[in-house]
């Protein structure tokens, strides 16, 4: 691991810990700014944290985190091989959806940490991620269903990036039937870290590895 890598990123954690660009850090307990591999392949980003990573100032560690964990073991990785982090460092009140100016205010703090890592894949979970990775790098979308499961190249702060879109795990949660689906997502995540996917557009199924 390059050691320049580890410090970069805890200079942005410093500064996240000192953020008050929007009223989100009034009501903090602890910021958020993520955690894994500096020289990750792979990130996975989720849109804010909620209350247990609120008290305990790391990403994903309640009930979604749980099934996130469980679906990065399911394709052979582990959470200290990647790198995991939100697009707003701090939690909303009641665990609301993000404001556009928090976003916007918080996602420097996101590029920055792309920047240091420069992955190959980028894994968004859910609407606010996907809507600021995509967008950012130029592609037009409106919303998740649409797009999750696809694969997206492009360019993103200088580096070649491929981006997989897919549900939030905390959706599948409130609905049991997105888990299959995240399942299958998380398979089309191993073949494209693998190379086994042949780059052809066709839908992955489950049934493909079972």
């Amino acid at each position: 691991m390059e050691e320049n890598k580890e410090k970069l990123l805890e200079i942005i954690a410093k500064e996240i810990q000192k953020c008050t660009k929007c009223p989100l850090y009034k009501n903090r307990k602890n910021p958020v700014p993520g955690e894994g591999n500096p020289d990750s392949e792979i990130i996975f980003i989720g849109e804010a944290p909620g209350y247990h990573e609120d008290v305990q100032g790391r990403p994903f560690v309640g009930s979604a985190g749980k099934l996130l964990t469980e679906l990065i073991e399911m394709i052979g990785l582990n959470r200290k091989n990647v790198f995991i982090t939100n697009v707003v460092k701090c939690r909303p009140p009641n665990n609301r959806d993000p404001l556009k100016e928090e976003i916007d205010a918080c996602k420097p703090y996101l590029f920055k940490q792309i920047e240091i890592i420069k992955p190959r894949i980028i894994v968004t979970l859910g609407r606010h991620s996907t809507l600021t990775i995509l967008h950012h790098m130029g592609i037009k979308v409106h919303g998740i269903s649409s797009v999750r499961g696809q694969i997206f190249k492009g360019e993103l702060l200088g580096i070649n990036i491929t981006v997989i879109p897919t549900y939030h795990p905390a959706a599948a949660l409130y609905n049991p039937k997105l888990r299959r689906v995240l399942e299958e997502d998380f398979m089309l995540i191993k073949m494209v870290l693998s190379g086994e996917y042949d780059k052809k557009k066709r839908t992955i199924r489950l049934d493909d590895f079972f």
